[in-house]
């Protein structure tokens, strides 16, 4: 065993200042480890970490931990924790004995800051079991960290300068789980995630909202799909906020009611099986063998050819002057009842009911394209995974990711 290799170096990469050094670095290659032992100097006086008044050490304990990897070898960091006897807190009746804080590491932590720095820098582009196997640790250790990180980045957040909003849901497993995600969409950053998709998730938003510093009456816009629980929980909680339905959802409500057409077409026409994305993509991203396909079934005298149509007209929806866009839905919505679709029909008396918040999107031209990137990339990080044992891991995993938030760790 090597003893006191580069005890200089050591003591300038882990940034340490007096009192504290490097008293001695153990390297052992047969057990790939390296060991570095910090002390501080007989006689130091430490600051308290709730006053900051300096004292003598009063007593010590042995702690050891993880370190990043120096090359190959894992790396530990031995230290005595000091406790001190601070008469500034005996005095203000706030106890005597006290744990001194350690520059390089959080209190009760298992890790070094710098160690858990790396691991929420590869968590954001790796499933964390796949981290848990490149650093030789468990993945509740690595959960640990995420959370503790994620809980006190979001303590720390400011949204008293958030006006819009955008609300949609992302599936956490499969089968009818879903949580409930709020975004920022001027300054493209998730807010809140929160498992559900009913209004509550919309109360518990506004409360979280609240806590960081948010005013609900200086919303100006939220943007989401057309269910009642989002609609009810927006007009209650932000009555202020104008309410508009973002254009993918409604658009995807005519493609499933396009899609509805075919399927029940289909029966007696075969050749519209294995056409349901020909009829749903729009026109300008089909191959030129898919537009040639879908120019022949056009051509015929098809239901779902009818239903297609209509789906194209009403995307002309948003091209039009504001002035003229009432005038056109209105056009619209009676070329689709009289369609003898009965499943265009109910999308039509469905974007009837709820047309104020659909052309509320001229005033506002805010949309959820924000939160359907974002959707992708949860989406992308939970196929990775291969799922998550639990909801809060999901949601865990979603504010590195989109949050924006600041960890305050060493980089």
């Amino acid at each position: 065993m090597l003893r006191n290799p580069g005890v200089e170096l050591f003591t300038k990469t882990l940034g340490i200042a007096e009192p504290w050094f490097v008293r001695k670095v153990e390297f052992s290659h047969e057990n790939r480890r390296l060991d570095v032992y910090v002390d501080f100097r007989r006689g130091a006086k430490l600051a308290c970490p709730i006053c900051g008044a300096e004292s003598g050490v009063y007593d010590t304990t042995e702690r050891v931990w993880r370190h990043l990897d120096c090359f190959q070898y894992a790396t530990y960091l031995h230290a005595r924790q000091p406790r001190i006897w601070c008469h500034s807190c005996t005095r203000a009746g706030h106890g005597g004995v006290k744990t001194v804080a350690l520059p390089w590491v959080r209190p009760e932590a298992h890790f070094t800051l710098y160690f858990e720095a790396y691991v929420l820098a590869l968590a954001q582009e790796m499933p964390v079991l796949a981290v848990a196997r490149l650093v030789g640790e468990s993945d509740d250790r690595i959960w640990t960290i995420i959370h503790h990180y994620v809980d006190e980045a979001r303590s720390k957040a400011d949204f008293s300068d958030t006006t819009k909003l955008a609300v949609d849901e992302t599936a956490a497993t499969r089968g009818h789980n879903y949580v409930t995600v709020v975004a920022d969409s001027e300054h493209k950053k998730v807010l809140f995630a929160t498992p559900g998709r009913g209004a509550e998730t919309i109360t518990e938003f506004r409360k979280d909202f609240v806590a960081h510093n948010g005013n609900p009456d200086r919303i100006e816009t939220v943007s989401c799909d057309m269910s009642p629980a989002y609609i009810h929980g927006v007009q209650q909680e932000f009555p202020n906020a104008k309410l508009t339905f973002d254009k993918f959802h409604v658009s995807k409500l005519l493609g499933d009611a396009v899609d509805e057409v075919r399927r029940a077409e289909q029966k007696k026409q075969p050749e519209l099986k294995r056409t349901r994305y020909l009829w749903l993509m729009n026109p300008n991203r089909l191959k030129d063998e898919q537009k040639s396909w879908l120019s022949t079934l056009s051509r015929q005298n098809l239901k779902t050819a009818k239903a297609y149509q209509l789906r194209l007209n009403f995307a002309q929806l948003w091209e039009q002057p504001k002035e003229f866009a009432k005038a056109f839905l209105d056009k619209w919505y009676f070329w689709a009842t009289h369609s003898r679709l009965e499943p265009v029909i109910r999308a039509a008396k469905t974007i009837r009911k709820h047309q104020a918040g659909i052309l509320s999107w001229f005033d506002t031209h805010v949309n959820n394209a924000i939160l359907e990137s974002m959707n992708s990339l949860i989406q992308a990080a939970k196929h990775r995974a291969k799922g998550y044992r639990t909801t809060r891991n999901l949601i865990a995993v979603i504010y590195p990711l989109l949050g924006k938030l600041d960890f305050n760790l060493p980089t």
